[in-house]
């Protein structure tokens, strides 16, 4: 079949300009439009419903040309008469995955009914990390759309999706996806994934997806088919390897990868991304991609508010300056920081990366605080210096958690943080970070305490599956824990379907799990409904150390009636005379009260004493405690009490 020269469809194709730069488009009743770069090819065609059809060379090593076509049609490029047939680098939908051929997907046949959703701005947010193929026991967008009342009814506004770029296997993390367009056909079709974004919107929660634009994965990626300068060996990556972001001919590769961030949210109308591992991201342009990226995504948006959040292992704070200060322009990092210092103070285990930090009182006020802990100083488990000043920052800036995909899987065991402390520390610490003033963010099945790991898992052939499996347990050796676990016993094999399949989780725990439930529950809507927790100015809060295991942070408000106090408390019950700490100073003619305690029965707790009986204080050990200001009846009623002593 030839190219299409048909007047008429040409002025339609006119009419219809593409949406993204490369790629196969409907430009048109029955016209496809198709633009891919390959520099080093002599010949490319498009194979579409089996017919061969030649594109023309263009300027900047790209070709291009239309023929007829029709949605759900399937087809791949051809380049230099190979009797190969390769997916499209920007394929939209891969239905029998990344070694098959692309099919024509039609973005705008969605019917969403979002219209007035504004988007989501940081402030106020609380994050909800997924994996879509484990977030049910069906696996897919239509089943985790069925959740998503229930995460708002739970205080959940943001839902950051695991990334699901098309990979190879038939399960996986994500974070090794080779066609970047291409949701995975493993979760559904793309109207599947749109389908639940709108389902999030119409109950009120934003949807950010985890994007990796550090390195592709090493099974299923053909761009070198395309050409070689996507990638480049000028720079060291961890995972493979590293993207041409500032080398020859990256013009192209930058306008692919700032095409793609601008892609979800246009055509899935996502509320911003999250980006993965940015310290992999190599670029010394005077603009850097990251910057770039940040731009594209709220050009896409218009008028509505998005999200940009980076991991950044050297916590490297430029990411979120404006551009007039030498930053990127980004919204939050991930604070490790306080993960850190969290798991040290409630486990008692200082191994590896958690070495540099000792679970004190002290760090857990800082980070509520400042954020990151270390800001510059010399980081022992480094060798070297980390993070970078951060002191002005607010605390929204700072994703906050106490688990997340990476932190526990590397139990090796893929425990879950209520499974490596005791229950009074854990609903403790849970109260910390839902209470601080950062930005909190669970993972999938921490509200209701899920029995069900989170374990490393990845599905490759049997040689790669080797190499992959020897590679986790030489990451794990780190943790001497671990290593006398894995001398004992062989870690779950990534690549076993049953290591996946335990993964799923079960929400009829939520209801066994009442009490860790309600927990989450009453915490979400404590930080929602009080002035002095949604507060997350900087300077809005203050802490100072009780004891060596016992530490107090005030949160401060306009009004006395919504100022309030957090004592948590790791260690024993605290018996003391007196406090010489003004935070624990009630406000004049008032007295505190207990307006919330983690040991509430109804958490599983034993009941909470009062706190200062004839002046003294007792504070019970392994718990949590909001103080708010008595109200005048209170006092007077108080006062009561005493003479009638």
């Amino acid at each position: 079949m030839s190219t299409t020269t048909d007047s008429a469809k040409e002025k339609r194709a006119r009419s219809a300009p593409r949406r993204l730069p490369v790629g196969v488009e409907m430009v048109g009743p029955g016209v496809v439009h198709a633009r891919v770069w390959a520099p080093a090819a002599e010949e490319v065609a498009i194979v579409l419903d089996g017919r061969d059809v030649p594109l023309t060379a263009d300027t900047g090593g790209y070709f291009s040309g239309q023929t007829e076509g029709k949605i759900g049609s399937r087809y791949g490029f051809r380049v230099n008469r190979s009797d190969r047939l390769y997916p499209d680098p920007a394929s939209r939908f891969q239905p029998d995955g990344p070694h098959g051929l692309s099919e024509l997907v039609d973005p705008s046949a969605f019917t969403w009914s979002d219209r007035l959703w504004p988007g989501v701005s940081l402030a106020g947010q609380v994050l909800y990390e997924l994996h879509t193929g484990t977030f049910t026991t069906q696996g897919t967008w239509a089943a985790a759309a069925a959740e998503l009342e229930e995460l708002a009814r739970l205080g959940i506004t943001v839902v950051e999706l695991m990334p699901v770029a098309e990979f190879d296997g038939r399960f996986g993390w994500g974070y090794d996806g080779v066609d970047l367009f291409a949701p995975s056909h493993l979760y559904g079709r793309p109207d599947d994934l749109r389908a639940f974004v709108d389902r999030a919107h119409a109950v009120g929660i934003g949807v950010i997806l985890d994007v990796v634009y550090n390195h592709l994965g090493p099974v299923g990626n053909y761009l070198r088919v395309f050409s070689e300068s996507y990638f480049t060996d000028r720079y060291e990556n961890e995972w493979g390897d590293a993207i041409n972001f500032d080398g020859a001919d990256a013009g192209p590769v930058r306008e692919f990868f700032i095409a793609n961030a601008g892609y979800w949210i246009d055509e899935y109308h996502l509320d911003g991304l999250r980006l993965d591992a940015t310290q992999q991201i190599f670029d010394n342009s005077p603009r850097n991609v990251i910057s770039a990226i940040g731009d594209r995504v709220r050009e896409r948006a218009g008028k509505r508010r998005t999200i940009i959040v980076a991991e950044n292992e050297p916590q490297d704070t430029r990411l979120v300056r404006p551009a007039a200060q030498g930053g990127y322009g980004l919204d939050a990092v991930w604070n490790d920081d306080l993960h850190h210092s969290a798991m040290v103070a409630v486990t008692g285990r200082r191994e590896a990366y958690y070495s540099d930090t000792k679970g004190e009182p002290q760090e857990l006020v800082s980070a509520a605080k400042y954020g990151y802990l270390f800001q510059g100083q010399y980081y022992h488990w480094q060798r070297k210096r980390r993070g970078t000043p951060g002191l002005d920052l607010p605390p929204s800036r700072f994703v906050v958690f106490l688990q997340n995909h990476d932190q526990v899987a590397n139990s090796a065991r893929g425990l879950r943080g209520h499974q490596l402390s005791s229950p009074g520390r854990w609903r403790a610490i849970t109260a910390y970070l839902l209470l601080a003033p950062g930005t909190p963010m669970l993972f999938q099945g921490q509200e209701f305490c899920a029995s069900s790991p989170f374990l490393y898992f990845a599905h490759h052939d049997a040689e790669l599956a080797a190499a992959v499996r020897a590679g986790r347990a030489e990451f794990l050796s780190q943790f001497p824990s671990v290593s006398d676990f894995m001398a004992q016993q062989e870690i779950d094999d990534p690549a076993d379907e049953r290591t996946f399949v335990r993964c799923k989780l079960d929400f009829s725990e939520r209801e066994t799990n009442e009490a860790a439930y309600s927990l989450h529950r009453d915490l979400l809507a404590l930080r929602r409904d009080s002035t002095a927790f949604r507060n997350q100015r900087a300077g809005g809060v203050d802490g100072a150390v009780l004891s060596r295991s016992a530490f107090v942070l005030r949160y401060f408000t306009d009004t006395i009636e919504d100022l309030r106090v957090l004592i948590v408390n790791l260690g024993g019950d605290l018996t003391r005379a007196s406090y010489s700490e003004p935070l624990l100073a009630p406000p004049a003619d008032r007295d505190w009260v207990v307006e919330w305690s983690s040991e509430d029965p109804r958490y599983g707790g034993g009941g909470t004493p009062h706190l200062s009986v004839h002046g003294r204080w007792s504070l019970p050990g392994a718990a949590a405690i909001v103080l708010a200001p008595s109200t005048r009846r209170q006092m007077r009623a108080t006062k009561i009490r005493r003479r009638t002593a």
